[in-house]
């Protein structure tokens, strides 16, 4: 009897569908199957304990379903040599129940399974039950690049699902009842409102219409979601896949919209499952050979670390109420209320320390929603509205970079009863605007004086000058550490090194942040000794993140770092920009101080990040924007100025659409996005999505 041939099995599970694959080790496809999920029956969801062949669970279903493909295709589990898998459903307890090799990303799938039967491809749609997908070659880039949508089913399967359920007509027959020569429109930004509205005319308009403009808002909306990838390459091929594809008339307008040629391939419902067993295929071939060592890092516990945490609190949670309160925001300069010896609770700190509380949080903005502050506005500064805080003798706050929390901290002056103690200095955003920094020196002399009326003393001018030497002490340390995990293998965990956050720090002026500051440097250097022992700089990825972390945890950057195994080297909130504050013209140089540490100017924030990129020689760049580009401090606007820049400094760059303080709320396909992201950089480093491969 002739060997058996090894087989490779490719899974996809999706949110409605489940396609599964079978490949032979030539590349050829066995046998498919494409299922739509159900729910299991009602009283049916308690475990018996026989998860091996009961099947009365979701994940007790999907391996029925495997093995019943299995058979189908005439073969055994021993027949399969490697087993990948895909898919939003693919979870924790998954593989309690379902024997797998490896899970990669749905983006990844799916242009592994278009590359695999079209070999020149470089443009992909693909629109499932849950979200939509636009993968395209960068040339420039040299790798593929990839946009998700986000939390609307607009431009899902599941919109199409709804208007058939609504019209009375079967989803698979939409395409042949459409009236192409309809100018029918309807909404293509809510998935709701659209359905709603064709809902609303069903006795108005004929049929074949309301499908036509039920297909038109499905094209225009995956466009809208994803499309922006396609917006430089008019005129190209377009590999159009998932299950949505099936419908002919979201091709037409798909190709009417973008004025390219759609293409719809042979398998494009299982296209996902497909190149799970291309890359399982893939997987095997590269025999062993993938890097299994996970980056290391020295173990002793930072001293510098607790340094921070005792004086925060010491600063932070003080109720010395011989020394005058002070609320700021992150931006206002602490040198000045250091040198007035008050007590300061900067507020976006506040917030952050509330993130962790998933009730309290909650609370907070539902408080918030009550007073009339909606989603509109950034969850991080709505929590304040909630937050039980001491009342402040004053208030200080910049009018820029963040707009929203001048009328959150407006708000609050007025129900804590401290209005007329409410000082907004008016910030300019870039320094090249006429007077930008006098008018800046100006703001803050005017609110000295009005802090000296409240407090019944004048601020020491030379405590002032004594916390710029003191500022530039610190500053100095910090770029030394900075410069030095530039130069350096993976020092220190990003997750962690965030929430460092030093240029947000209320110690500068103080001697606490230059002593702090001074031990991480030494810190480093003991690191950089052991880690360059075990490590080369080149030995890993090297990625930034950009911005704010999620503060109710720190999954996301855990999930890089040790999931991945691609470290974050550096973080945006630890870049020092400034140059050495004038302890003679204190005012004048913090103004200067406040324009160029680069979070007021958008375009000398870019820059920066630039810079990092060559210097600290990074592979990618993560940009995590809260409130889905509601915040002005990662709005599309940045976005744009973003990308282009790291464009042309060649590192590429990930968007991530998430909340920072409401998790119920970040879109499911952030781990995905992630996770397709290291791959792309995997493909472009070593030649395939897995990772390093080292000698045999």
């Amino acid at each position: 009897m002739a060997p058996r041939r090894h087989k490779f099995l490719g899974i996809d599970i999706g949110s409605t569908t489940y396609k599964a694959v079978l490949m032979d080790d030539k590349g050829e496809v066995l046998n498919t199957t494409y299922q739509r999920t159900q729910p299991v029956e009602a009283g049916r969801l308690a475990c018996t304990g026989r998860c091996t062949g009961c099947g009365r669970c979701n994940l007790g279903a999907v391996r029925k379903t495997t093995e019943d493909f299995l058979r189908d295709s005439g073969v055994v589990r021993e027949d399969i040599a490697v087993t990948a898998v895909t898919g939003s459903q693919i979870v924790e307890d998954t593989k309690r129940f379902l024997d797998y090799d490896l899970q990669v990303s749905e983006v990844s799938a799916h242009v592994a399974g278009a590359k695999h039967f079209h070999p020149d491809a470089d443009a992909i749609i693909d629109c499932g039950g849950q979200d939509s997908k636009c993968m395209v070659f960068d040339k420039a880039m040299k790798m593929w690049t990839s946009m998700m949508s986000g939390v609307c089913a607009a431009g899902t399967g599941s919109y199409l699902d709804s208007v058939a359920a609504k019209l009375g007509v079967l989803v698979e027959e939409i395409a042949s009842k459409v009236n192409y020569k309809a100018t029918t429109e309807f909404s293509s930004v809510c998935a709701v409102l659209s359905a709603t509205s064709i809902n609303k005319f069903k006795n108005r308009i004929p049929l074949g219409d309301l499908l036509a403009g039920a297909c038109k808002a499905q094209a225009r909306t995956i466009l809208n979601s994803v499309g922006q990838l396609l917006l430089r390459c008019p005129g190209r091929r377009i590999l159009f896949q998932g299950g949505v594809a099936s419908n002919a008339a979201v091709a037409h307008y798909l190709k009417e919209l973008t004025g390219s040629e759609i293409i719809i391939p042979r398998y494009h419902q299982v296209m996902g499952a497909i190149g799970a067993a291309v890359l399982a295929l893939q997987f095997a071939e590269l025999g062993g050979r993938l890097e299994t060592e996970k980056v290391a890092y020295e173990p002793t516990r930072q001293k510098s670390v607790m340094m921070r945490i005792h004086a925060t609190k010491r600063d932070f949670f003080s109720r010395d109420t011989s020394k005058p309160l002070v609320w700021r925001n992150l931006f206002f300069p602490m040198e000045i209320l250091n040198a007035f010896g008050c007590r300061t609770l900067t507020l976006e700190t506040a917030a952050a320390l509330v993130g962790r509380r998933t009730k309290q949080v909650k609370a907070a903005l539902d408080v918030a929603a009550q007073k009339g502050f909606d989603q509109q506005t950034c969850s991080f500064l709505r929590v304040l509205e909630g937050a039980d805080l001491e009342k402040p003798d004053f208030i200080v706050s910049t009018s820029e970079p963040c707009q929203q929390g001048e009328r959150i901290f407006a708000d609050l002056a007025t129900d804590y009863g401290v209005s007329d103690r409410f000082y907004s200095l008016q910030t300019p955003i870039s320094i090249g605007f006429g007077h930008s920094v006098d008018t800046i020196a100006a703001g803050l002399e005017e609110s000295i004086v009005r802090m000296e009326k409240v407090f019944g003393r004048k601020l020491d001018r030379g405590r002032l000058e004594e916390a710029c030497v003191l500022s530039n002490e610190a500053a100095d340390w910090a770029r030394k550490s900075n410069e030095l995990r530039w130069t350096s293998p993976p020092l220190v965990r990003g997750s962690q090194a965030v929430y460092n956050a030093v240029l947000f720090s209320q110690l500068w002026g103080t001697r606490d942040l230059v002593d702090i500051q001074k031990q991480y440097y030494e810190e480093l250097l003991a690191k950089k000794e052991w880690a360059e022992k075990r490590f080369s700089i080149d030995d890993t990825h090297r990625l930034c993140w950009m911005h704010l972390p999620p503060f109710y945890a720190s999954k996301h950057l855990d999930y890089i770092e040790d999931t991945l195994n691609a470290p974050i080297v550096f973080e945006e909130t630890n870049f020092i920009g400034w140059g050495s504050l004038d302890p003679k013209n204190p005012i004048r140089s913090l103004a200067e101080k406040m324009l160029t540490s680069g979070f007021l100017d958008p375009a000398l924030r870019a820059k920066y990040a630039a810079e990092v990129a060559k210097k600290a020689k990074l592979s990618g760049m993560i940009l995590y924007v809260h409130g889905f580009g509601r915040c002005n401090l990662a709005d599309r606007p940045f976005t744009k100025r973003l990308r282009a820049r790291m464009e042309e400094t060649g590192v590429p760059l990930l968007i991530l659409e998430g909340d920072c303080m409401d998790a119920s709320i970040d879109p499911c396909s952030t781990v995905t996005k992630i996770q397709a992201f290291v791959e792309a950089l995997n493909l472009k480093r070593y030649g395939n999505v897995f990772g390093r491969v080292v000698s045999a």
